[in-house]
C-alpha cells in the first residue's frame, strides 16, 4: 500500500507538521507543478487525462519535496533539482498506476482509480509514458550519478513489485520477507529522492549518504504507519476504505505478527481469510480483534518509530538549518499520523 494521504491543511491537533517543509519548498514546488503539467501533456488525448486524474488528486508530494529540500540545504540554486523532483513524482505516479492494476484497486485518494475509469491497459501504458518522461528529464539534467541513483531505484521498485507477488497471500511470509518488499517498493524511492539533492549540489559523500539513509528509513517508517492506518485509521484520512488491505488479501506487518503469535486455530483463521479468500467484513472484525490481542498495531508502530530514530540519527552530523529542522519534523509527522 503506497497511497495513504493526509491532507496538508489538516493538523489533527498534532504538533508535528509537514508545513515547515511545504513552506520552505513552496516556490520550487510551484516550478515542479508547472513542469509536471507540461511533461504530462501529449497529443494523445487519453495520456494527459489519465495522468492528470491522479496527479491532481491531492497527494502531498512528499517525495519531490525531499529532493528540493536536500538540494537547497546545501546551497543549490540551479534548476536541476526541479527536473529531478518532477522525475521522482512521475516515478511515484507511475508506480501508483501500476499498483492499482496489480492490486485491482477501486479507490485511490478517495477517487475512483484510473483503471476503473479508463481500464487496466490505459493505466499501465500511461504509467509507462510517465516513466519515459521521468528518464528524459533525468538525462536533461546531465548528471550520470543522479541518473544512476534514480534508474537503480526504478529497477528496485519493479523488483519489489514482483517480490510482493511472490509472497502475496502467503501466511508463511516472515517479517524479514515483508521488510524486503517495502524496502524495495516504498523506501527505495524515498532514499533516491533524498540522495539526488546532494548529488546535484555537488556536496561530499558523507552528506549524500546521510540523506540516502534518512530517506530509506523515513520510507520504511512511512509504510509501516500506512499498514497500521489500514486497520486503525479513518477512510477520510486514508483516501481509501479502512480494511482494504485485508479485503485484498495483503500480507502486512500487523497481520504477520498476529499470525505468528496466535494459536493453531487462529492461524487457521488467517489462512482461510487471506489465502482462502474469505476476507469479508465479518472476518475483518475478527482479524482486528486478533491484531489488537497480539499487539500487531502497537508493535508495528514501535518498528516505525525505530526506523524514524535511524532517520533522525542519519541527519545528526549535518549543520543545523531550517531545512534540516523541517526534514526532522517530517519524521514525526509521518509517525504521528497514527496518534
Amino acid at each position: 500500500m503506497l497511497g495513504v494521504v493526509i491532507p496538508l491543511e489538516d493538523s489533527k491537533n498534532k504538533q508535528a507538521s509537514v508545513k515547515p517543509l511545504v513552506d520552505l519548498t513552496k516556490a520550487d514546488m510551484e516550478r515542479v507543478n508547472q513542469l509536471i503539467l507540461s511533461k504530462a501533456g501529449s497529443d494523445v488525448q487519453m495520456i494527459p487525462e489519465v495522468a492528470n486524474h491522479l496527479i491532481s488528486s491531492g497527494g502531498k508530494r512528499l517525495r519531490p519535496m525531499l529532493t528540493l529540500a536536500s538540494a537547497a540545504m546545501f546551497g543549490f540554486t540551479g534548476d536541476a533539482h526541479i527536473k529531478l523532483a518532477t522525475s521522482v513524482e512521475f516515478m511515484h505516479t507511475a508506480t501508483l498506476l501500476h499498483d492499482d492494476v496489480v492490486d485491482e484497486s477501486d479507490l485511490r485518494r478517495g477517487k475512483s482509480t484510473a483503471r476503473m475509469i479508463w481500464g487496466n491497459q490505459a493505466s499501465v501504458l500511461v504509467g509507462d509514458f510517465l516513466l519515459g518522461q521521468a528518464f528524459r528529464m533525468m538525462v536533461d539534467v546531465g548528471s550520470l550519478e543522479a541518473l544512476d541513483v534514480l534508474s537503480t531505484a526504478a529497477s528496485v521498485i519493479a523488483e519489489g513489485e514482483v517480490l510482493q507477488l511472490s509472497v502475496a497471500k502467503n501466511m508463511e511470509t516472515t517479517e524479514d520477507d515483508y521488510l524486503s518488499v517495502i524496502r524495495a517498493k516504498t523506501a527505495a524511492l524515498f532514499a533516491a529522492a533524498a540522495e539526488v539533492g546532494p548529488i546535484v549540489a555537488k556536496t561530499d559523500k558523507a552528506s549524500r549518504n546521510a540523506l540516502k539513509s534518512y530517506g530509506m528509513n523515513l520510507g520504511l517508517a512511512f509504510q509501516l504507519v500506512d499498514d497500521v492506518l489500514d486497520y486503525g485509521g479513518k477512510a477520510a484520512d486514508l483516501g481509501k476504505n479502512t480494511g482494504d488491505d485485508f479485503r485484498e488479501g495483503k500480507i502486512t506487518l500487523p497481520v504477520i505478527l498476529s499470525y505468528r503469535r496466535g494459536t493453531a486455530d487462529e492461524r487457521s483463521f488467517w489462512r482461510e481469510a487471506i489465502e482462502g479468500g474469505e476476507s469479508n467484513d465479518q472476518n475483518l472484525e475478527k482479524a482486528l480483534g486478533l491484531i489488537t490481542r497480539y499487539g500487531g498495531l502497537s508493535d508495528t508502530i514501535a518498528r516505525a518509530q525505530h526506523y524514524g530514530t535511524i532517520a533522525r540519527d542519519a541527519l545528526a552530523p549535518l549543520p543545523e538549518s531550517p531545512w534540516k529542522a523541517a526534514l526532522l519534523e517530517v519524521i514525526d509527522f509521518c509517525i504521528d499520523r497514527v496518534s
